[in-house]
């Protein structure tokens, strides 16, 4: 049973989550300010912190930035109000792991939580060569052929491609892809994102106007299949 550390100062909030997280199967503690959830975290054997970002006593940014200082990587999502773009984007660059803004709905961000316990269990085998039908990718030379004829890929597309088959059958949000190839100190647009997919797909997709391997997940994303 995964636990989950709800940092939360308000109180309805907190009781809500506490209540929809135990329902679904998760041990559950609650901490109403940022210096006690600092030390809960530090202290108790957690599996996923759900950070608000506005607390008293500590900040929810100045916890995420103190755990991962200490070397702590236990996972944290932040819950950030409504035109909080740059504590998001600060949480990010601080070692978060997602976040979501409020309102939001729970189903949403249960959803977050089992995605982000995902990765972090899951050991992501290192992938240097990978073979997608008849297109061979050599990641380690950034070389890629199609039947021995060379497709010429951009850095950042062989980092997209690496990317999509490291989390291969998942369905990956933009911002997910913006945080992990184009890093957010560069503060890109998510409709870069689409851009460069379907530039990705005219030279890898045997129809590109109807993809096979990095297919669109409507209102949510991508996702990538072998």
């Amino acid at each position: 049973m995964a636990k989950v550390l709800i940092v939360e100062d308000d109180q309805a909030m907190a009781v809500a989550l506490r209540d929809g997280f135990e329902y679904e199967g998760y041990s559950v503690a609650v901490a109403r300010d940022g210096a006690s959830g600092l030390e809960m975290a530090s202290q108790k054997e957690v599996d996923l912190i759900v950070l608000d970002v506005m607390l008293p006593r500590v900040s929810g940014l100045d916890v995420c930035k103190q755990l991962r200082a200490e070397g702590n990587d236990i996972p944290i999502i932040l819950l950030t109000a409504r035109g909080q773009e740059i504590d998001k984007v600060l949480g990010l660059k601080l070692g978060a792991d997602d976040y979501v803004t409020k309102p939001f709905s729970f189903m949403e961000l249960a959803a977050r939580v089992e995605a982000v316990l995902r990765r972090a269990t899951r050991k992501v085998e290192k992938i240097e060569i990978y073979q997608l039908g008849d297109l061979m990718l050599d990641f380690k030379k950034c070389e890629a052929s199609r039947d021995g004829e060379e497709i010429e890929l951009s850095p950042r597309e062989y980092k997209l491609l690496k990317y999509f088959i490291e989390h291969q059958g998942e369905v990956i949000t933009r911002d997910q892809l913006l945080d992990a190839v184009w890093g957010y100190d560069s503060f890109p647009l998510t409709r870069t994102v689409d851009t460069h997919i379907a530039k990705l797909r005219q030279k890898i997709e045997d129809d590109p106007g109807n993809p096979h391997h990095i297919v669109t997940v409507h209102r949510a994303g991508y996702k990538f299949v072998g």
